[in-house]
């Protein structure tokens, strides 16, 4: 299942790829907290129309991370709307040969992979035969974004929601590509505000939206079904779930031009609540589920597909856990 050509041809004329790119690169460019709203409104009429334009969007986000060649030659006169998305996994290895990188492996978890124009992944670098080291022990790893042309698609996104998000794995097999198309999420180029909000807390608060946005219209379609006094719960969560967004976002945006945008003990702070909200918004969403009827329970039925829609985004990674 993926989206008809209607809704593609929407999202590229709305350029919601490039909601966070600068209009110097042919983006929106929306403030953070508009951003957001955005986001959470997509989610809330199709959990796959928001979460996939959330996570590609996410990735066109890197064009910060780019060195300016690359992001002027990728997003600066394109034949067609750049997309961006890729796996957050170092699945693969990354050969360094001079000013040229030669990668390989499979990455798992591509949203929007038929859609994309190209692929971000992650790498352990390897030179001289061994894998290079920080000085912690850790290996070292880089990003790199491939043209779509250079990766072949594995069709494994087979769960029971989120089907148009299409989050297929991609095969890498010895592509060699300059040194220009690798970048560190940490080291920005681009001189717009928003490339310094701390990654780890971009990906936070945007997928929290996701969440928000999904319960909201689960709370739509369920009091359509049930007496109001059995959402209580639910709706009390979703009000706590976005006062406390838009309080981080508005405190994120009055201090993006300071040099410190978030202390680490804020973005644990963030994290932390995310994962927390996220857990009391599912239990709400439980709670009243058995009293909802047959109807709930039909595939063909509104209310099933976002319940569908938003357990499957429940298991993203940076949700299903709290940091160490």
């Amino acid at each position: 299942m993926q989206f008809p050509t209607e809704v593609l041809e929407w999202i590229a004329e709305k350029n919601l790829w490039s909601l966070w790119v600068p209009k110097s690169h042919g983006g929106l460019e929306l403030s953070f907290t508009a951003g957001l709203r955005e986001l959470k409104s997509l989610a809330k009429i199709d959990g796959s129309l928001g979460w996939t334009i959330t996570l590609c969007s996410g990735a066109n986000f890197f064009i910060g991370n780019l060195q300016p060649e690359a992001a002027t030659e990728i997003f600066g006169a394109p034949v067609a709307p750049v997309c961006f998305g890729g796996s957050g996994g170092v699945f693969g290895i990354a050969e360094k040969l001079g000013n040229t990188y030669k990668i390989s492996g499979q990455w798992h978890y591509a949203t929007g992979a038929s859609y994309l124009t190209h692929f971000t992944l992650n790498a352990k670098i390897i030179e001289n035969g061994e894998e290079l080291q920080n000085k912690d022990g850790s290996p070292v790893v880089r990003s790199f974004v491939l043209p779509k042309d250079k990766v072949e698609i594995v069709e494994n996104w087979n769960t029971m929601g989120l089907k148009a998000s299409v989050t297929h794995s991609f095969d890498v097999k010895e592509v060699v590509i300059d040194k220009k198309y690798s970048f560190l999420y940490n080291q920005v180029y681009l001189d717009s505000p928003i490339f310094n909000i701390p990654f780890s807390v971009f990906a936070d608060l945007t997928l929290w939206v996701n969440y928000i946005g999904m319960a909201e219209h689960f709370l739509e379609e369920a009091a359509k079904l049930i007496a109001k006094e059995r959402l209580i719960g639910l709706e009390t969560v979703l009000d706590s779930a976005n006062e406390k967004v838009k309080g981080y976002a508005l405190e994120i945006e009055k201090r993006l031009g300071e040099e410190e945008v978030c202390s680490e003990d804020t973005i644990e702070r963030i994290h932390s609540e995310a994962v927390e909200s996220v857990q009391n918004i599912s239990k709400a969403i439980m709670e009243p589920y058995p009293w909802l009827g047959v109807s709930a329970c039909r595939e063909d039925h509104q209310l099933n597909q976002v319940f569908r829609d938003y357990f499957t985004a429940t298991q993203h990674h940076i949700f299903t856990k709290r940091r160490s």
